[in-house]
């Protein structure tokens, strides 16, 4: 692959651009802040100019073949596979994630460019609905849905941007993507990279370095997108949700979490901690999906926080690209101070702390506090880091009852001995996904991923995202002449 320190600039109309803007931004590397790479950033004149070029190549990319646009999504696909030890290494530079998350992120990416390659031959096709009598034919079409905006987050960059970019290109759309300038490397260039050498039309995918200090609110405001597909914190999504409603634009939103991991009163302790402690510390707790609140039954309570305590004490921290590291740094300062704010008020509150955390650098190791209260400040806040609150019911119903009482509804965790009152309980939590006996971080390309309430709007994976992301249309036939009644 291309040395990253190359791959800096936007991917314009088939062309690597430098950005037009009197700024730059250097990457860092969370881990030790040195720089990556710098970035000239793009203007909104050349923003303007992507969407514009992405208008026109879409006319075109719609009338595709399925079979080039699966070509293109095999090469793309094959272009990833053979640089994958780079791009994962890219990946935990950009990211400070560990080798175990980059790897799972890389994985992730793979799954989504394949379950897409299936869905590709959706455009096109058409279905007969009866009419009352035999004199009138009504087709179904399902059509592209035109240019998409694309905006990705920091977190998981290539996961998240091929999310929308891959389903977008095989439904016959162009996408005018931005990824977050913290991670540009693994959410942008490299996407793009892999489309041009794929052979992807250009214009097709317009791929933009810049912030929002730079545009301000054109990704959301240009008239030319269809539809706005954001992964990011639901203070964001409000905004982009009340621009796109002025405007009329589609949105697929996908949002902030306040996790719970309900345990239950006949729940397994030991297995129960050991998916607690993966679903809270993976990636340093920055994840949407989670777990946010540890909400225990109160027979079950003091085994749990003491296991889950012994184990968190153990997990190994330190420089993300060392294969035993579990723990590694939070993706900038600003991320690491607001953890520490939140780790201090909490204090002042007196909240129990059963495991006092250390910062060092940029790393913050785990922080456990006990006997929260689901309605504080400290159990309500999307924390995005690797601090954990554990909470005691005293019923399994007043457990569901918490699980429950917060704005999200993303995803969320049951265990217990009994299966089918799992499944039962799991149907009563508002959240878009419950996993009963394992933890709250899942995702797969074939399922409805996507929140309830304040966690987002719209579905992701096969097929919900075809529906998302194309547009239906109602042509009928008019076999024999009509009769009117005037």
């Amino acid at each position: 692959m291309q040395a990253v320190g190359l791959l800096n600039q936007s991917f314009i109309n088939g062309e690597w651009t430098e950005g037009q803007s009197e700024r730059t931004y250097d990457i860092l590397n969370p881990y030790d802040d040195s720089v990556i790479t710098s970035v000239r950033l793009a203007s909104k004149e050349q923003l303007d100019e992507a969407f514009q070029i992405a208008q026109e190549a879409q006319k075109h990319w719609a009338k595709s073949t399925v079979e080039e646009r699966r070509a293109v999504l095999h090469k793309a696909l094959d272009y990833l596979n053979r640089n994958r030890e780079e791009i994962v290494r890219t990946i935990g530079l950009e990211t400070g994630g560990t080798v175990l998350k980059s790897n799972i992120e890389f994985h992730l990416t793979i799954e989504i460019l394949e379950e897409s390659i299936k869905f590709a031959d959706e455009i096109g096709k058409v279905r007969e609905v009866p009419g009352p009598d035999n004199a009138k034919l009504n087709h179904i079409h399902r059509l592209p849905l035109g240019v998409i905006a694309s905006i990705s987050p920091f977190n998981f960059p290539m996961n998240l941007s091929m999310r929308t970019i891959a389903p977008a290109i095989a439904l016959g759309n162009s996408v005018v993507h931005k990824p977050d300038i913290q991670v540009a490397l693994s959410g942008g260039t490299i996407i793009a990279k892999a489309f041009e050498y794929a052979g992807l039309p250009k214009g097709v995918l317009n791929m933009i370095l810049t912030d929002i200090n730079e545009i301000g609110d054109d990704m959301l405001t240009n008239p030319i997108s269809k539809l706005i597909s954001f992964t990011g914190s639901t203070s964001v999504g409000r905004h982009i949700g009340a621009i796109a409603g002025q405007n009329l634009k589609r949105v697929a939103l996908e949002l902030g979490g306040n996790s719970p991991f309900v345990v239950l009163s006949d729940a397994d302790i030991d297995q129960a901690v050991k998916a607690a402690i993966f679903g809270k510390f993976v990636h340093q707790g920055q994840i949407c999906m989670i777990i946010n609140r540890f909400i225990v039954h109160k027979n079950k309570y003091d085994d749990f926080v003491a296991k889950f305590v012994e184990r968190a004490k153990q997990l190994p921290f330190g420089d993300p690209s060392d294969p035993n590291t579990v723990i590694g740094p939070l993706v900038n300062k600003q991320q690491l101070e607001k953890a520490m704010r939140y780790i201090e008020e909490a204090k002042e509150q007196g909240v129990t702390v059963a495991l006092e955390g250390r910062r060092i650098g940029n790393i913050l190791t785990p922080y456990v506090f006990t006997d929260v209260q689901n309605s504080s400040k400290l159990a309500q806040t999307e924390l995005f880091a690797p601090i954990a609150t554990i909470i005691k019911a005293e019923t399994d119903e007043e457990a569901i009852a918490y699980a429950n009482d917060t704005e999200y509804g993303l995803s969320s965790a049951i265990f217990t001995s009994d299966l089918k009152n799992g499944e039962n309980l799991a149907l009563q939590i508002d959240s878009g996904m419950t996993h009963i006996n394992d933890q709250t971080v899942n995702d797969a390309p074939n399922i409805p991923f996507g929140g309830n309430k304040a966690s987002g709007l719209g579905r992701f994976g096969n097929p919900w995202v075809v529906e998302e992301f194309t547009t239906t249309k109602w042509v009928s036939i008019q076999t024999k002449d009509c009769q009117y009644p005037f």
